[in-house]
């Protein structure tokens, strides 16, 4: 692939990623506003301001914030001692490589065969490698999955990918407060509202956005990571000068990973493989087919 377009789809990704967080922005604004309509629609007016700076409160503070929130979930420890000392080689020497500075380096204990990368820009950023990954990789395929990291990091892949894990994160909790308020206020009015038809209304419209309302998140989350994964295998195959390495490692990751590792959907995406295989990942899926992957780096 030629630097040029490398460019070009870099360019893309952040045109796509202004489109993408505005209509989960929109969303989220649509659940906020059925959410004060439901809770207390006679103060509307003081309800929805209110409601709309503590999200923006909670969605900055997420963005700052979230790599920590991300690698705690995961359960990552710093790659600390004698045994990771080629790990941070090769993120250090790959980094140089890809003109930024190195990543914090941290390792998940898992016998899967993973990593993902996070922070909010360059100079905040962290990349974790299981121990499976450690284990089963040689020196050449390790190189190929860490390059593959630096890459989300270089094509500024990371920052947009946070705020998406923390806006989905957050439709899911404003869904869950609609149903559940939903639901309750429901039962307390049924046999003594008979009238209210527009409360029952706004009541119905609030419940079906916020079951719809996490699904087309979701369904935004996985268009976002299936062409940036593309773009990250290339852009690493590029930092390594060795397409094949990677493309072993995803063969391994095809052969030997079970998918089981216990990790939230929400930060999924940012691994690269899925660390969750279900029986919806043809329709669902935050990757792109593995054996596509390995096609595509096998013919540059």
């Amino acid at each position: 692939m030629e630097r040029s377009t490398f460019f070009e789809e870099q360019r893309r990704n952040r045109r796509d990623s202004i489109l993408l967080a505005v209509v989960v922005s929109l969303i989220i604004f649509g659940l906020v506003y059925a959410m004060a309509l439901i809770i207390a629609p006679e103060a509307i007016m003081i309800v929805l301001p209110f409601s709309l700076l503590l999200i923006f409160i909670y969605t900055w503070s997420s963005y700052q914030y979230g790599d920590q929130v991300v690698l705690s979930s995961t359960g990552a420890r710093p790659a600390e001692g004698t045994e990771f000392v080629y790990l941070n080689n090769v993120s250090e020497g790959l980094s140089l490589a890809a003109g930024m500075p190195p990543p914090k380096v941290y390792v998940m204990d898992s016998p899967e065969i993973n990593a993902f990368a996070t922070g909010r820009d360059p100079e905040h950023a962290s990349i974790a490698v299981t121990n499976g990954a450690l284990q089963k990789l040689n020196r050449q395929e390790l190189e190929g999955v860490v390059a593959h990291e630096i890459s989300h990091i270089r094509n500024k892949d990371i920052q947009f990918l946070t705020l998406i894990a923390v806006l989905v994160g957050l439709a899911a909790i404003l869904s869950h407060i609609i149903l559940r308020w939903g639901w309750f206020s429901g039962r307390g009015r049924r046999g003594r509202d008979r009238g209210g038809g527009i409360e029952i209304l706004i009541l119905v419209v609030g419940i079906i956005l916020a079951i719809f309302a996490p699904i087309v998140t979701r369904l935004v989350q996985f268009a976002v990571s299936r062409r940036r994964e593309f773009l990250a295998d290339a852009s690493g195959a590029e930092l390594t000068r060795y397409p094949e390495g990677l493309a072993s490692a995803l063969e391994k990751i095809m052969k030997l990973n079970v998918g089981k590792m216990d990790v939230s959907e929400a930060v999924s995406h940012l691994f690269i493989s899925d660390p969750n295989k279900s029986g919806l990942d043809s329709l669902y899926a935050t990757h792109p087919p593995i054996e596509e992957r390995i096609k595509r780096l096998r013919e540059m």
